[in-house]
């Protein structure tokens, strides 16, 4: 941690989106970084994606949502990534996790042998310096990380947190009102064309005809990765990862964080975010974007949320509420 020898003299009053923000370089924090990204990059290098695991996952079809803290409060960001992809690999059905204390403070008990799984935070501390004669109170930003435990993989729990999510069931022969109304709500410039894409200068999305897409599912996942691009314009988030030409880095990094916006949708929303034809030379991409920058999947990781963020809050208290 990158503190000082003197104590802070304040905490901060609020902590907001802490897990997927990146943070000043320090050894033990630089280890974390290395650690998730290895992990991603190793499943690049297969030709698989991280972030769909669970899609794949036989033990977790239908099934799919954010990862959940024990008191139901989801994961955010990069933890979401690395949950989904510990869950896919270990047959966790069970969407909650917790730490061993509050395991303990629950009266249960995290089986002998079970190994946790890394999550992380970032916070500020606070450093207060006299400069010429003035006080100065300067924020230092610190990464951390902690161990949590599926419910799986804990004895004694109440039972509601051994109960698996219902599988979602949609009709793949006609459009999903609920998710119509959520998509109609974020007041975008939608249009029927021949492909899927999203015009900066001209801030409209295209779309193929539903009809032209195998099934409901796909045609909404390709929607919420285009609407993911959407929210990257200079009067909404105005995220501008470098892009100078098709192909560069800077666009291999926009669709990375439209690709994981899609699947935290999809999570929120619960349908599939299918597989595009593309991910093949996409993953290629990605790892040259991952290898040389071992920070940005937490960065992605931070500008999906971000948007989805964003996304989720056009909508009116009538309409569509997430799961």
């Amino acid at each position: 941690m990158n503190a000082s020898t003197k104590k802070p003299t304040r905490k901060p009053s609020k902590r907001l989106s802490k897990e997927a923000k990146l943070t000043n370089e320090t050894p033990s924090q630089n280890d974390i970084y290395a650690r998730v990204t290895n992990k991603i990059l190793a499943d690049l290098e297969k030709g698989n994606l991280t972030w769909r695991k669970p899609w794949n996952s036989e033990h977790l079809a239908g099934q799919i949502t954010r990862p959940l803290r024990w008191n139901n409060i989801p994961y955010t960001g990069i933890n979401t990534l690395m949950l989904w992809g510990t869950s896919a690999e270990k047959g966790y059905v069970y969407p909650h996790w917790m730490t061993y204390k509050q395991a303990i403070d629950m009266k249960a008990t995290v089986r002998k042998g079970e190994k946790g799984t890394q999550v992380v935070y970032a916070d500020n501390i606070f450093k207060e310096e006299e400069t010429e004669g003035e006080s100065k109170v300067t924020k230092i930003p610190f990464l951390k990380s902690y161990t949590v435990f599926n419910v799986a993989q804990i004895e004694g729990l109440p039972e509601i947190f051994y109960q698996i999510p219902e599988p979602v069931i949609t009709n793949p022969q006609q459009r999903i009102e609920e998710l119509e109304s959520f998509f109609a709500q974020t007041k975008a410039d939608i249009y029927t064309g021949k492909k899927a894409s999203y015009n900066q200068g001209l801030d409209n999305i295209q779309m193929p005809p539903f009809e032209s897409f195998v099934d409901a599912p796909s045609y909404y996942a390709t929607l919420a990765h285009e609407l993911t691009h959407w929210t990257k314009h200079p009067k909404r988030l105005n995220r501008d990862l470098g892009r100078k030409h098709h192909a560069d880095e800077g666009y291999a990094k926009e669709e990375l964080v439209a690709e994981l916006g899609a699947c935290f949708l999809a999570a929120d929303l619960g349908f599939e975010p299918m597989p595009v034809e593309e991910h093949a030379a996409y993953i290629q991409s990605w790892l040259k974007v991952l290898k040389d920058d071992k920070r940005f999947i937490f960065s992605a990781a931070s500008h999906a949320q971000k948007a989805v963020e964003y996304i989720h809050s056009l909508q009116t208290q009538e309409n569509f509420t997430p799961s």
